[in-house]
């Protein structure tokens, strides 16, 4: 069974609309904090700044371990099923224009960078990592698309940031909520841009001896 180390509606929407039911334990993870020591490091080895990659990497394999060294017997046990317990972290950030925006948090923000990105194209990464909890296992990968952004109106954006929806999403922005009328296209897994790829998910499943299929909860119960 998988355990999303994971608060997002949006990716727990993804593994549900794929007959997936996943455990959900939100990590308690500093990631300002372990972006700056990510810095640091590189700073220290004389290396370029963090890429959008590692930086998505970083977060989603401290999401996974943290939740996977928090789990108690009993939760473990209780999501044990088809492969054992496998936690799954993940994390997004969009590249535009050389920078790496996260979560906006305010409507000021929200606007500021519509009014930047309308009518061009961003790429977004989402980090996965993946732990088995019985042994320790990992597995780790990263999808990235390319989104093209429609032209919302001035009072579009207006709107869409008084909504709140995207505060708190990766780039300022959904494809599987209101700002799905404002994406003109995806290059790329879709799934990805939400946050959770299916495909990479099931790929690095593999990679640990689960069978996706096995973890489908179809119509009346039965996997």
């Amino acid at each position: 069974m998988i355990v999303l180390a994971s608060q997002s509606p949006g990716r727990l929407s993804t593994l549900r609309a794929a007959g997936v039911e996943p455990m959900v334990r939100v990590s308690d993870v500093d990631e300002s904090a372990l972006l700056a020591g990510l810095t640091a490091r590189h700073q220290m080895a004389g290396l370029p700044a963090p890429t959008p990659v590692e930086q998505v990497q970083v977060l989603a394999e401290a999401k996974a371990r943290d939740v996977a060294a928090r789990l108690t017997p009993q939760e473990v046990a209780e999501a044990a099923g088809a492969g054992g317990c496998v936690v799954v972290g993940c994390d997004s950030m969009l590249e535009f224009d050389g920078q790496v925006l996260g979560k906006p948090g305010s409507p000021e923000k929200v606007r500021e960078r519509w009014l930047a990105m309308r009518g061009r194209a961003a790429v977004l990464h989402s980090g996965h990592f993946l732990v088995r909890v019985t042994d320790g296992a990992t597995a780790a990968g990263v999808s990235s698309g390319v989104v093209h952004f429609g032209e919302p109106t001035l009072a579009e954006i207006e709107a869409y940031a008084a909504s709140g929806e995207p505060q708190w999403c990766a780039g300022a922005f959904t494809i599987d909520g209101l700002g799905g009328a404002f994406i003109e296209s995806i290059e790329g897994d879709p799934h990805g841009v939400v946050g959770l790829s299916l495909p990479l998910l099931r790929r690095l499943l593999a990679d640990l001896g689960v069978v996706w299929t096995d973890l489908w909860l179809l119509p009346g119960g039965a996997a």
